[in-house]
C-alpha cells in the first residue's frame, strides 16, 4: 500500500440540481482521466483530476440520476484529486457534470457517459487459430507526410538516423491492410502507438508520455479506431501493445507526481538488476528482489509503483478504456516480469473480469522454461502464485531456433535436436494453446540475419511457425527474409522501413509487381531476381493453409529424435494429421516412415502441403538438402 495517501474530502450526490447557471470550468481543469466511461460497467471508475489548487474544492456529480461521487481522495500534490464515480444501473448515456465547489465559487467539467456496445464484454480474442503480424508503425508504411512532424511532439522526422523517427504512421498500416490479410495474418500487433515524447529515439514508442492519447505522429485517437474497425473488415484483430512497467521522462506528471511513490525513486539513479528469478527463487533475499522490481529500465524510463493502489487503479481501467474505446481484440504486455508481480496478477485478473475470453501475452524474457512457466496464469507454481496472465512469449523455442537452424552440425544436441530437446519441455507448461511462438521481434535481431541470408533455412522456420503448437507471431518483413540495414546499429538498424511504404521508395514489395522485380535486400545488397517473391509466395501459402486446418491449431504433437540434422514430427487429433519432415542437413536424406508407425499407421489420402499434389511418404522418401516435406493426411 501507498504511505501517501491522504483521507477522503468530502463530497456530494447528484441532486439533479440546475447547473446552466455554473460556469465552465476553463483552464482550471486540466485533463480528467479516463477520458469518458460506459454504463453496464463492472470496472470501478476512479478518476484522475488535475488543476491547480483542485484538492480545495468539494466535488459533486450533476447531469441526471444513477451517476454519483462516492468518494474523493486527496494527494500529496495539492494540484490532484481522485474521484470514485458510482454508475448505477439504471444510469442513461449522456453528458453529467463534475462540479466543483469552494468558499462560495463553482466551476464545473463535462463527463461522458456512453451506452456499452451490445456484447462487448463477451468478445472473443486471439487464440492458436490466428497468426499475428508484428508491425513497428514508424518503420512500415507513411500514409500521410503531413504528420511526419508536428509543433507539439519534441523529436522531428529523419529517415536518415537509426534512431530517429522515419514517418510510418496509421494511416499507412490501414493502407496495406490488403497486404497483410492476404499474407495470411489474422491478427496485428503493432508497438506502441501512444505518445512518446522523449527527445530522441521516440520512434519505437515505449516510454510513454500520454496513456490516453495516440501519438499526433502516428495520427488520432480516433483513426486508431478506424484502424481497428477497418481491420476488423478485413477479418483482422488487434493487439495493443501496453506498458505497464514505466512510463517516459516526458510523461506530463513527471513535472508533478501525484505522489511521492506514484514512481519508484531512489537517491541516485537505479536501474533494474534484470534478475527475474528473485520472484519464484526460494533463496532470494528482498534486497535483490527490490531491484528487480523497483529499479528503472534505463534512465528515460521511470518504473511505475504498481503498489500504490491509485496507480494499479489508473492502469486497470486506462487497459478497459482502451478495449472499450478501440474494440481490441487482445493486449500484449511489455516487460512483463519487470513489474510488481502481485500487483499485475490483479490487474490481469481485473481485465478478464471485465472480458472473460480477452487474451494476454505477456513480455516474459528468460531462456529458462521453469522459470516462463511460472508466469503463465493456472500454473502449478510451488509458492502458490498466480499471475492470471493467459499467455506468454515463447523465447526458450525462439533461442532453440536461433541456435538450431543456422548450424550444419550433427553433434550432441546441436542442430535440429535443440528443437526436439525444447519442445520435449512441454510438460512444464500449464496451457500449450496460450503460447506465443516466433522466430523474432523488435527486440532481436532479425531472424534473416542470424540464418546468414540463406533462403532455404528461411523457408525451414516458416514452415516450423506455421505448423508448430501455439500462436505464431512474425515480424514485418519476415515473409521476404528482412535483413538488417546495419546491424551494428543494433535496434535502429534491424527496425528497417518496409520498401514501398514511402512514396520515393525504388522499389514496392507490398505489391507482387514490385517484389517480382526486386533485386535487393533491406540492407541494400544484390539478392537472386525472384527470391523476394518466392520467399513471400512460400510464407503465404503456408499461413493461408494454416488458417482452415483446426488440427494444427489444437492437435496433439509427436516428435521423433534424430542426431542427423533432421527433425520430424506430427500434428494430428482424432480425423487428421500433419506430418512435417525438415532436412536441415547439407545431403539428401531418407524418411525413415517405419519409425513412426505408432501414429503414420493408417494414415490415408496425404497431400503435399505446398504443391497440393497427391503424396504417399514410405522408407524410400528422399528430402532434398534443407528441405522441408509437409503432408496433410486422414486418420
Amino acid at each position: 500500500m501507498s504511505t501517501a495517501i491522504a483521507g477522503a474530502v468530502s463530497c456530494g450526490n447528484n441532486t439533479l440540481s440546475d447547473t446552466s447557471s455554473i460556469p465552465e470550468a476553463g483552464d482550471k481543469i486540466s485533463r480528467v482521466e479516463p477520458l469518458s466511461w460506459w454504463t453496464g460497467m463492472k470496472t470501478p471508475l476512479q478518476l484522475l483530476v488535475q488543476g491547480e489548487r483542485i484538492s480545495d474544492f468539494d466535488v459533486r456529480m450533476e447531469g441526471g440520476s444513477g451517476v454519483n461521487v462516492k468518494a474523493v481522495h486527496k494527494a500529496d500534490s495539492p494540484n490532484y484529486l481522485f474521484v470514485d464515480v458510482e454508475i448505477s444501473g439504471n444510469a442513461a448515456p449522456g453528458t453529467y457534470w463534475l462540479v466543483f465547489s469552494r468558499d462560495g465559487e463553482s466551476f464545473k467539467y463535462p463527463y461522458r457517459i456512453e451506452a456499452r456496445a451490445e456484447g462487448s464484454a463477451s468478445r472473443k480474442s486471439f487464440t492458436t487459430a490466428d497468426m499475428i503480424y508484428l508491425i513497428m508503425p514508424d518503420r512500415f508504411a507513411n500514409g500521410d507526410p503531413s504528420n511526419d512532424s508536428t509543433g507539439d511532439t519534441a523529436e522531428k522526422a529523419d529517415r536518415q538516423e537509426f534512431f530517429s523517427r522515419h514517418g510510418g504512421d496509421i494511416q499507412g498500416i490501414i493502407d496495406h491492410l490488403d497486404y497483410i490479410s492476404d499474407l495470411g495474418a489474422t491478427a496485428i500487433w503493432c508497438t506502441p502507438l501512444l505518445l512518446d515524447d522523449e527527445p530522441e529515439g521516440s520512434y519505437h514508442g515505449y516510454a510513454c508520455s500520454d496513456y490516453y492519447h495516440v501519438d499526433p505522429r502516428f495520427g488520432t485517437n480516433k483513426l486508431y479506431r478506424e484502424f481497428v474497425d477497418k481491420a476488423h473488415e478485413k477479418g483482422l484483430k488487434v493487439i495493443m501493445d501496453i506498458v505497464t512497467n514505466h512510463c517516459g521522462t516526458a510523461h506530463w506528471w513527471m513535472k508533478d507526481l501525484p505522489f511521492r511513490d506514484w514512481i519508484h525513486q531512489f537517491d541516485e539513479y537505479t536501474g533494474t538488476n534484470v534478475c527475474f528469478s528473485t520472484n519464484m527463487d526460494p533463496n532470494a533475499s528482498k534486497y535483490d528482489l527490490n531491484l528487480q522490481e523497483s529499479g528503472w529500465f534505463v534512465p528515460s524510463m521511470p518504473d511505475m509503483n504498481l503498489d500504490n493502489p491509485f496507480v494499479l487503479s489508473y492502469f486497470k481501467q486506462w487497459a478497459v478504456w482502451w478495449i472499450e474505446y478501440a474494440g481490441l481484440d487482445g493486449f500484449r504486455v511489455d516487460t512483463y516480469p519487470y513489474n510488481e508481480k502481485f500487483p499485475m496478477s490483479e490487474w490481469c485478473a481485473a481485465v478478464l473480469n471485465e472480458y472473460p475470453d480477452f487474451n494476454i501475452v505477456g513480455e516474459c524474457w528468460t531462456s529458462s522454461i521453469p522459470q516462463l512457466a511460472y508466469w503463465q496464469g493456472g500454473n502449478a507454481n510451488r509458492d502458490g502464485f498466480d499471475s492470471h496472465l493467459p499467455s506468454i512469449m515463447d523465447f526458450p523455442l525462439q533461442e532453440a531456433i536461433w541456435r538450431g537452424v543456422p548450424t550444419d552440425s550433427q553433434g550432441w544436441g546441436e542442430g535440429m535436436t535443440r528443437i526436439y530437446d525444447c519442445l520435449s519441455h512441454d510438460f512444464v507448461y500449464h496451457d500449450l494453446s496460450r503460447m506465443m511462438i516466433f522466430p523474432g521481434n523488435h527486440d532481436t535481431d532479425r531472424i534473416g540475419d542470424v540464418l546468414k541470408h540463406n533462403a532455404d533455412r528461411h523457408r525451414i522456420v516458416m514452415a516450423m511457425m506455421a505448423t508448430m503448437r501455439g500462436i505464431p507471431q512474425i515480424f514485418y518483413g519476415d515473409e521476404m527474409m528482412f535483413v538488417s540495414k546495419d546491424r551494428s546499429q543494433g535496434h535502429g538498424g534491424l527496425r528497417v522501413d518496409f520498401p514501398g511504404g514511402w512514396k520515393d521508395d525504388e522499389f514496392d514489395l507490398f505489391s507482387e509487381g514490385g517484389r517480382a522485380s526486386a533485386n535487393v535486400g533491406t540492407d541494400g545488397k544484390p539478392v537472386p531476381q525472384g527470391q523476394i517473391a518466392a520467399l513471400h509466395d512460400y510464407t503465404k501459402k503456408l499461413f493461408q493453409w494454416r488458417k482452415g486446418k483446426k488440427v494444427i491449431h489444437d492437435g496433439k504433437t509427436m516428435h521423433f529424435l534424430t542426431r542427423d540434422n533432421t527433425y520430424a514430427y506430427f500434428r494430428y487429433d482424432d480425423t487428421d494429421a500433419v506430418f512435417v519432415f525438415i532436412n536441415n542437413s547439407r545431403g539428401k536424406k531418407r524418411i525413415p516412415w517405419s519409425h513412426y508407425a505408432e501414429i503414420a499407421s493408417g494414415l490415408h489420402d496425404g497431400r503435399n502441403v505446398l504443391t497440393g499434389e497427391a503424396a504417399e511418404v514410405s522408407d524410400s522418401t528422399v528430402v532434398g538438402p534443407r528441405q522441408v516435406l509437409i503432408v496433410e493426411y486422414q486418420r
